[in-house]
């Protein structure tokens, strides 16, 4: 496996620059097909897939939902969320989300580039924004949204046998998405997909 500082190099090359334009319903796949078609332009969104600079190596942030929450509670998550109409643009809304989630410092942060838009079967349009983290002080969770965070070395997010298959079933289907176990918590879902997609783009392996 290629050394941290050799694997942000390739991603930097691959990164776009700026934030992807969002396409219309009609160009876009869902990651799941819904019961019934969309009755609205899917919903901006983004997460900021933070690499934390420590001494032993990079590191990705996630977080784990706060068990309180009506959606999706208690799954790991990137810290992110909808654009907002105040925000500038999506890197502006990730790490805004990423301030109110974990209390991410702005000048803690050096945004990288963005990876192509993610679209949900639950019709939101995610794009992920890459971004290395000094941090200058802990991660606190938001106890209103956040139940905890934790860091996954990228050593292992690169290596694909740190990935296996998550099934469940909805509406009568059975789904498929990858799923990472580390220390006790599960990825899966969108947010395993996502990685999996930076980590193939990363390794110039898209489509692995």
């Amino acid at each position: 496996m290629p050394p941290d500082d050799s694997i942000l190099e390739r991603l930097a090359a691959r990164l776009l620059r700026v934030p992807p334009t969002l396409s219309g319903p009609e160009t876009l796949t869902p990651d799941w097909a819904p019961p019934r078609p969309f009755e609205r332009p899917p919903v901006p969104a983004a997460v900021l897939i933070g690499l934390v600079r420590r001494p032993e190596g990079f590191t990705v942030l996630y977080t784990e939902r706060s068990p309180d929450l009506r959606a999706h509670s208690g799954q790991v998550a990137f810290p992110g969320g909808k654009v907002d109409r105040q925000d500038e643009d999506v890197a502006a809304a990730a790490l805004r989300e990423a301030f109110e989630e974990v209390g991410m410092v702005r000048n803690d942060v050096q945004v990288m580039g963005f990876m192509p838009t993610y679209f949900t079967g639950t019709n939101y349009l995610i794009t992920p924004v890459v971004a290395i983290v000094e941090p200058s002080g802990p991660f606190v969770p938001n106890p209103g949204e956040v139940h905890s965070v934790f860091e996954v070395p990228l050593q292992r997010i690169m290596q694909p046998e740190s990935y296996a298959q998550f099934r469940m079933k909805q509406g009568g289907k059975e789904l498929r998405s990858w799923q990472i176990d580390h220390d006790g918590h599960r990825i899966w879902g969108i947010t395993a997909n996502i990685t999996r997609q930076f980590r193939d783009l990363a390794m110039n392996e898209v489509g692995a």
